[in-house]
């Protein structure tokens, strides 16, 4: 009986196609990482930006408090030095 050997081409071959469908295995779950990072990005930045919009409400929030509460003190205190200059 005669046995069929494969020839060294044959086995190279053979061994490229399992090294070629070990990278394709390899670059779909690299794909599908990518794709969970891209989705991951996309949720932080909506985060971010809520926590900003947030903190630009209690900044525009406190500056009003703080001009209201200096222009409280500043204006009655002015109108009191200019009228003891006009009055005096």
């Amino acid at each position: 009986m005669e046995q069929i050997t494969e020839s060294p081409v044959e086995e190279r071959m053979a061994k490229v196609e399992g090294i070629l469908e070990e990278v394709r295995a390899r670059l779909n779950h690299l794909e599908s990482d990518i794709g969970r990072l891209d989705g991951k990005i996309d949720n932080l930045r909506q985060d971010m930006n809520i926590g900003m919009d947030q903190l630009r409400q209690k900044i525009d929030t406190n500056f009003r408090w703080t001009v209201g509460i200096t222009l409280g003190i500043l204006i009655p205190m002015w109108v009191t030095i200019i009228l003891v200059i006009v009055f005096h």
